[in-house]
């Protein structure tokens, strides 16, 4: 099967970067939004990532970085980058239409928030409206797919498609099954995260938090319960974790990138969600201060510190 057409289900950080990755990489692609003011909230998303783009490439041609989702290093041409950033940009569709998006889709990439009734009221709605060919997948980062499986109406051809931020630097998607998913469509999907760029990484097992939030959200959790019991300042843990991991970024600096509200779901979502974490790190983790973390978060959302998109979080920014 040939994936020409895809549909994402979801505007936010990680959708428009799904679709306008898709897109550079010359994917008819559509967004669906629920209403025209997702649509004033998507745009400007696009907006910046046209911005985002064509300024990584103008630093990988000084050779200041380099981002494997935009080129490889042997077959790098500045002007044809920025040709495909240009055609990508334009050729997105954003309707509210849900029937209309997803009329002869050979892919729906869906990227709600992680609300499992809501996910499972959008998969009711849409499979109805789904051509028999039409592969499902989810950007779920903590839900698993044999949770919606049954309610998409193609068990077979549902499973699970996780991105990173930034993904066209970090370009990792990380693909995981079900049960009853059926191996020719996890090939395709894995076939597909490669045609966009991406590092294909196969979960061979239902695993809530996948690989990269298995081993992500212990470590922030980490560094926000030494900053909740007063045992150092953000900056000096972010310090320590840096100097001594040569690490880029420290917990506080990557919650202030995904966002303090991000940072409140993933304390609740700790709580919440069974399997998050292994056996072994939940009970080391048993004497954390999660009520005191979730007071901490809260009060930095009241003051309006949501991160660098409000321009102060954990740190301030100009």
């Amino acid at each position: 099967m040939e994936i020409k057409k895809v549909v994402v289900a979801g505007g936010g950080v990680l959708g428009s970067q799904i679709a306008f990755q898709s897109a550079y990489c010359g994917f008819d692609v559509t967004i669906w939004l629920r209403s025209e003011s997702s649509i004033t909230r998507t745009q400007p998303k696009l907006d910046q990532l046209k911005v985002d783009y064509l300024k990584t490439i103008e630093d990988m041609a000084a050779g200041k970085m380099w981002a494997a989702g935009i080129a490889d290093h042997d077959n790098f041409n500045k002007e044809e980058c920025i040709e495909k950033v240009e055609k990508a940009y334009s050729s997105i569709k954003l309707v509210t239409s849900l029937a209309d998006a997803v009329k002869d889709a050979d892919l729906v990439i869906e990227s709600m928030a992680e609300i499992t009734k809501q996910k499972i009221a959008f998969y009711k709605m849409m499979a109805p409206l789904l051509e028999e060919k039409t592969i499902v997948v989810t950007n779920s980062s903590t839900l698993l797919p044999s949770t919606f499986a049954k309610y998409t109406g193609r068990p077979a051809k549902y499973l699970s498609l996780h991105f990173a931020n930034h993904i066209w630097i970090g370009n990792t998607a990380e693909v995981m099954a079900h049960d009853g998913t059926d191996k020719k469509y996890f090939d395709i999907i894995m076939e597909f995260a490669n045609s966009i760029r991406m590092i294909a990484l196969p979960v061979l097992k239902e695993k809530n938090g996948y690989l990269l939030n298995s081993l992500l959200v212990p470590f922030l959790l980490s560094g926000l319960d030494l900053l909740v019991n007063g045992v150092s300042d953000a900056k000096s843990i972010d310090t320590a974790w840096k100097n001594a991991t040569s690490s880029p970024r420290g917990p506080f600096e990557i919650f202030d990138v995904v966002g303090v509200v991000t940072a409140k779901n993933i304390v609740e979502q700790y709580q919440k969600v069974p399997g998050l974490l292994s056996p072994v790190l939940k009970k080391m983790m048993m004497p954390y201060n999660f009520k005191g973390q979730l007071a901490y978060l809260n009060k930095m959302i009241e003051e309006g510190k949501l991160g660098i998109s409000s321009g102060e979080g954990f740190y301030k920014y100009k």
